[in-house]
């Protein structure tokens, strides 16, 4: 328990330099969404519309310590303003919408292609020379290739030569969002070429890392006293060998669970798929930092409780952890 308790104070430690750093960036950077607006009138403006302006987009006459105290209190209400890109919604109510399209694709395909992976590398470290060795270089060149460059060939192969799947979008226009049976259907059916996209693209790295993680632990002296106990293989490939091979590959796993938001951007972008990797390429394009500046602080804790989680898992299943 001191271990977690050590470890949570560590992570609420970085989290409050990372929010920090997040209010900091945006604010330090040349120009800003207000003035690019008031620029494309030419002088044509009044003092009090400029003002106006200004005060519309929460660019008020603070203080440093007054915006950073207020930025503080968006943290911890959720509430970040009013998007430029999406103007007049609300910046929480754009994440909200967008952020159901990707917890449920990206989140879930980044976990199976994890699960699948890690499951292919664990029989390949395990039956090495055999002929599923054969998946790691297939495997491998899948995932050297571009992920856009990848993305956009399923969508010329499938969506426009085949025309077995949509060419873009997250459901069908004449659906209506909600749990009805019609909806769940087009959404899924829509969800098939990104979905195969990430975890296509995604298992090559994990079934190397972990065949190669697998055949080094296969040596090690308590794999080898496991055997000649004449415990089943299946317990040593499990209990013995996989679970030290795969904590490694868990702190990776963290960590790209907690920038699937970020990473979902070129997949979104390429399929018009209505998640947060879309808000946040329009965000950029329309300089609206609120929204910006909201999905970088969500992509920091998910980050963060990522790892943290992590963390915690290597406590309860490597004992050396534990020590003192």
């Amino acid at each position: 328990m001191r271990t977690v308790l050590r470890k949570l104070g560590l992570y609420l430690l970085t989290a409050w330099a990372a929010l920090s750093l997040n209010f900091v960036i945006p604010r330090i950077m040349p120009g800003n969404p207000a003035d690019n607006l008031i620029n494309q009138f030419h002088g044509k403006l009044s003092p009090s519309a400029i003002q106006a302006l200004r005060v519309l987009f929460g660019q008020k006459d603070t203080s440093l310590w007054s915006q950073y105290l207020s930025y503080w209190h968006s943290v911890f209400t959720g509430d970040f303003g009013i998007s430029y890109a999406y103007y007049p919604s609300k910046v929480s109510t754009v994440l909200g919408q967008s952020m159901f399209w990707t917890l449920i694709l990206i989140t879930a395909c980044t976990i199976l292609g994890f699960v699948i992976g890690t499951g292919l590398g664990i029989l390949a470290g395990w039956k090495r020379g055999t002929w599923l060795d054969s998946l790691v270089p297939a495997t491998t060149f899948l995932s050297s290739i571009p992920y856009f460059w990848f993305a956009i060939i399923i969508v010329l192969i499938f969506a426009i030569t085949l025309k077995w799947f949509p060419l873009s979008g997250g459901y069908a226009v004449t659906e209506t969002i909600g749990f009805s049976g019609g909806f769940i259907s087009s959404a899924l059916y829509y969800a098939i070429l990104p979905a195969t996209t990430i975890v296509v693209a995604s298992v090559g790295g994990w079934l190397i890392s972990m065949r190669n993680m697998m055949v080094t632990t296969l040596s090690e002296d308590y794999v080898r006293l496991a055997e000649a106990k004449g415990l089943s293989k299946r317990r040593v490939m499990y209990n013995y060998a996989a679970r030290n091979a795969m904590l490694p590959s868990l702190s990776g796993f963290a960590m790209s669970l907690g920038f699937v938001i970020g990473g979902s951007i070129v997949t979104e972008v390429v399929f018009n798929y209505p998640g947060i990797g879309t808000v946040l390429f329009k965000a950029a394009q329309a300089a609206d930092y609120p929204l910006m500046s909201a999905i970088f602080l969500l992509i920091t804790v998910l980050v963060l409780v990522a790892n943290l989680l992590a963390d915690i898992a290597y406590v309860f299943l490597d004992p050396r952890t534990r020590e003192s």
